[in-house]
């Protein structure tokens, strides 16, 4: 079983549909605004299918083996978190980040539970 969370701030000088449309760029299931002033909009999906547009992405830019070797740092604990450049997302680029300081609006946090994570790193970057 696996399971996906998603989720990007939205801060209040943002459009809530440019910040949408950056995390659909990378995931495909259901997204809901939470919060007031600086808000969350936030996903959980069930199916590693959700990260279609992510592993699309990743082929498309010809980044399989950098996408590798960053997935499988960002393992820790039984969960993989992955931070994207939320600007990046918008435009349909894939940039991993580190540290969220790194995307100046806030990262596209992505974090999956799953019970064999290595598996879930090939499926995205095979």
């Amino acid at each position: 079983m696996v399971k996906v969370e998603v989720e990007a701030e939205v801060r209040p000088t943002e459009d809530v549909e440019k910040v949408k449309k950056a995390v659909e760029n990378v995931y495909s299931g259901d997204l809901v605004l939470v919060g007031e002033g600086y808000r969350l909009l936030k996903g959980v999906s069930m199916d590693l299918r959700s990260l279609e547009p992510l592993r699309k992405l990743i082929r498309t830019q010809q980044i399989e083996p950098a996408a590798k070797s960053y997935l499988l740092r960002r393992i820790s604990d039984g969960e993989l978190t992955i931070l994207l450049h939320k600007q990046a997302a918008f435009a349909s680029k894939i940039s991993f980040i580190d540290d969220a300081k790194e995307s100046p609006l806030g990262p596209i946090k992505i974090h999956i539970i799953n019970d064999n994570l290595e598996e879930v790193v090939n499926y995205l970057t095979g």
